[in-house]
């Protein structure tokens, strides 16, 4: 028998499990078992996103190893910020606190797993955290301090269990008020006399002035690292670009993370109106969410000159918005400004936000294109508040969150029925019935028609009420009114990825699949880290278009993101099936029945249907594949 040798790196291991497990499993196993599934798949998925890998999942805890220090604590960040979210959404007595430990060490990995003390001290040091929170130890520590936009407080060295040597320990504070400071070290290492404390409290002072007076007379003078134009993933385009960070939630409840997504997704949209400018979509911004990543690695990474970043704190009725604008390839602030608004004028200061950022660009504006800037609007801030949350839930894309965000677009409605961004959201998901093949295709096209059409009534017509019209026709076979209503989306909003989307997807649904390609491409460059749906519809463009093998490679791209994406799972069963390919056919079909047992040919052929092409080979080779008739 050959012998395995096991590999020894140093690497960051993270512990996790929650305070109170037993308890929760005493009073509701059935319920927790559901809490803690959902809860396992969103913090292996922010492990993933951040380049770890999760080693074991049993039970209640997680562990997972990281090749980065860094990435460890921007996935522990990102894990206790959603969490937190969620737990929002739960009863008090259900809610799920997870306590994080971080430790680096010298390990052993051997067949997938880990061993040694540095995984014991990690567990052990996530035993001594609070619940929700984050503990790290000072190996940690000394390589992420300078790194994180956090701050941290020094709780002193442990003893702990089957460990000879104390173990330092350090908490993450996630309060925006303690931003930037150690706090408890500098009390426990360092002693000054009162005349010292006076000497270096002077000297910071005089610092901080000439500071300030270089920035003052220098502001135009780099002071970042300039992102390099030859190592952009894609060419500068001909026109102002701009990527608009995730505005930084700043308040003490972390639960209005939605908010703050709020005003970061009206200043892409409304700079997506603009055909001077090339804006980057949402999802692609948003893969920098609580991570430190340097602007000009990001400008290289999405392609673009400029960075929008800023923060939104909320305090009774009145909210506080910071913004600053970088040029990356000069590498220097080329405006930053902080405002000061009541909630109710919310609305205008985002629009004066838009503005002042195309200003700065020298970006002209006609009239008509001025009034393309403003929100729908509405005067009541909890229904605002709850159109938000519910667009948030519908961003994840699947069925269960699509019934979440439903209801709360009826409940945004309720407080003010006369506020139209509510029924956009609510057609949308009238839409998601015939996607998810839940039946009565007519009857939910209908109501997200007349949705929309009060949403116009009530605000006029934008961009968003075009895309959604032009789903309903071509999901009602009506091909030309489809790509008319999606050509008058991509007119008003020209810069917007989700504009380009769907008129591509209306000229797929109709048969013109070499027009329809370029539009699919333009959209991914839009939005580079691309969402499945572009990357799916883009697929069976190819695969009608007579490119199987592209097709194919598309899918499964996909499916490498999310291994139950029911749709890439489809495709495949029939392009594999097509490519003579029968075994991974079959495999693709199995799959498509694991996510979705009732699906069948017959529902496969009442619901959407593309113009011109041979449904019936089509549909006899899912068939073939093991799809039931």
């Amino acid at each position: 028998m050959t012998e395995i040798k096991a590999q020894r790196k140093l690497s960051a291991i993270l512990s996790a499990d929650v305070k109170g497990y037993s308890k929760l499993m005493a009073e509701d196993d059935e319920t927790t078992v559901i809490t803690i599934t959902t809860y396992r798949q969103i913090i292996a998925g922010l492990i993933i996103e951040n380049e770890g890998r999760v080693v074991d999942a049993l039970g209640d805890n997680i562990l997972a190893v990281f090749s980065s220090a860094l990435n460890a604590v921007n996935s522990a960040i990102a894990i206790q910020t959603r969490l937190r979210i969620e737990n929002e959404k739960l009863p008090q007595n259900r809610r799920m606190q997870f306590r994080i430990g971080i430790n680096l060490g010298d390990i052993l990995h051997q067949d997938d797993t880990i061993y040694g003390n540095g995984v014991n001290v990690a567990a052990r040091i996530e035993s001594l955290t609070e619940p929700g929170g984050i503990c790290v130890s000072r190996g940690v520590y000394d390589q992420v301090k300078k790194n994180i936009r956090k701050s941290f407080k020094y709780l002193g060295d442990h003893k702990v269990k089957n460990i000879t040597e104390p173990v330092r320990i350090y908490s993450i504070l996630m309060e925006p008020e303690f931003k930037g400071k150690v706090l408890g070290e500098t009390e426990s290492i360092f002693r000054f006399s009162r005349r010292k404390h006076y000497i270096y409290l002077a000297s910071a002072l005089l610092i901080m002035i000439c500071a300030i007076t270089i920035a003052y007379y220098f502001k135009q003078s780099p002071n970042i690292e300039p992102a390099a134009v030859e190592k952009m993933a894609y060419p500068l385009p001909d026109k102002p670009s701009i990527a608009v960070l995730p505005f930084e939630n700043l308040s003490d409840d972390t639960s209005q993370e939605y908010f703050s997504d709020g005003i970061t997704e009206h200043i892409i949209t409304s700079l997506a109106k603009v055909p001077y400018l090339f804006v980057i979509a949402r999802n692609s911004t948003y893969v920098y969410k609580n991570k430190f990543t340097k602007v000009q690695h990001i400008a290289e990474e999405l392609g673009v000159r400029y960075i929008l970043e800023g923060s939104v704190q909320r305090y009774e009725d009145k909210v506080r918005i910071t913004a600053q604008l970088i040029d990356a390839t000069e590498g220097y602030h080329i405006w930053a400004d902080s405002f000061d608004r009541k909630m109710d004028d919310v609305f205008n200061l985002q629009d004066e936000l838009a503005m002042k950022i195309m200003a700065e660009l020298q970006v002209k504006l006609t009239v008509e294109e001025l009034g393309r800037l403003s929100a729908i609007k509405t005067k009541n801030i909890k229904a605002y508040e709850k159109y938000l949350e519910g667009y948030e839930i519908y961003q994840r894309r699947t069925e269960a969150y699509s019934q979440q965000a439903r209801a709360l677009a009826e409940e945004a409605m309720a407080l003010d029925p006369d506020y139209g961004a509510p029924y956009i959201l609510l057609a949308r998901t009238y839409l998601d019935d015939v996607w998810y093949y839940k039946g009565k295709t007519k009857e939910s096209l209908n109501i997200a028609e007349n949705l929309i059409n009060k949403a116009i009534e009530l605000a006029g017509q934008n961009s968003m009420t075009h895309q959604i019209l032009g789903s309903v026709y071509y999901l009602r076979r009506e091909y030309d009114e489809a790509i008319a209503e999606c050509a008058q989306a991509l007119k008003l909003s020209p810069n917007s990825a989700e504009a380009n989307y769907y008129y591509g997807h209306a000229l797929r649904w109709a048969g013109r699949f070499d027009e329809a390609i370029p539009a699919f491409e333009k959209a991914i460059r839009l939005n580079p880290v691309t969402p499945l749906k572009y990357i799916n519809n883009l697929a069976w463009a190819h695969a009608y278009n007579g490119n199987e093998a592209k097709a194919i490679e598309l899918w499964n791209q996909a499916i490498n993101r999310n291994p139950d994406y029911f749709f890439a799972y489809l495709g495949l069963a029939m392009a594999y099936q097509l490519s003579g390919d029968e075994e991974s056919a079959k495999k693709a079909a199995t799959e498509v029945l694991r996510i979705k047992p009732n699906i069948t040919i017959t529902k496969i052929e009442k619901g959407p249907a593309t113009r011109g092409i041979d449904r019936d080979r089509i549909h006899a080779a899912m068939h073939k594949a093991g799809i039931p008739k």
